[in-house]
């Protein structure tokens, strides 16, 4: 039996993450998934043995007591995408299956976890971080006892950037431990993962976007990240 990765729709790109996964890397033993709150394919999750939570438009802030009203927050929220994601992350949780979070997906896995995000990181760090007519580009540095130095093996790296929401260093979720900061001094997360791992599938959160960025061949931190991923997809059990 095919061993299955489950990507979330979003409204923005979706098929890019679909085709960052080449038909090399699947070969014969993988195959992918839509999981979209528009189907309500629920059931589909456990067929799952991989869940990509991948970016899009800004959580309702309902869910981590923000506020109403701040820069740059969308036309219209999705809160029927992120009660469908919940039920992603929480079925991944219970039953131990690998997590990749791309951007909002990690900011939602702080969320989840009881963290916080600011709803807006602010002009000055928005002119960093906050795509304009593509995507922005800036170094990262790696924490050397993360997963993610292990996967990667790279303490410094450049990186792509779309985003004007981050995750508040306050409120960092339960469990929960930074991998990667901005090599500005915004002090931007770039990266997250559990503290304590015992009994706990991969998971991984990076604020970057793997999927899209260019050289993502040859970048580790696209990579070596995907390859990670797919190796704990073989080896998840149902």
């Amino acid at each position: 039996m095919k061993k299955k990765i489950g990507i979330s729709y979003t409204e923005t790109n979706f098929q890019n993450y679909w085709n960052w996964f080449t038909s090399q890397e699947l070969g014969d033993e993988i195959e992918l998934i839509e999981l979209s709150f528009q189907k309500d394919n629920i059931y589909d999750f456990q067929l799952c043995d991989g869940f990509v939570l991948t970016g899009g438009i800004d959580v309702v802030p309902e869910l981590y007591g923000g506020v109403q009203d701040y820069p740059h927050k969308p036309d219209v929220f999705l809160p029927e995408r992120d009660q469908f994601e919940l039920q992603i992350y929480t079925y991944s949780q219970d039953h131990k299956v690998p997590v990749l979070g791309i951007c909002r997906g990690m900011q939602y896995v702080n969320i989840l976890e009881g963290g916080k995000v600011f709803e807006d990181n602010g002009e000055q760090v928005n002119q960093i971080h906050k795509k304009g007519a593509e995507d922005k580009v800036h170094g990262v540095n790696v924490k050397k006892e993360s997963l993610l130095y292990s996967v990667t093996g790279v303490e410094k790296g450049e990186v792509n950037s779309a985003h004007h929401q981050g995750i508040n260093p306050n409120y960092l979720g339960e469990n929960l431990m930074v991998s990667a900061y901005s090599d500005t001094d915004d002090g931007i997360i770039e990266a997250l993962e559990f503290k304590d791992k015992t009994d706990k599938a991969f998971m991984l959160g990076v604020q970057w976007h793997p999927e899209r960025m260019k050289e993502k061949e040859s970048n580790p931190l696209s990579q070596k990240v995907k390859e990670q991923f797919i190796e704990a997809v073989k080896n998840h059990k149902r």
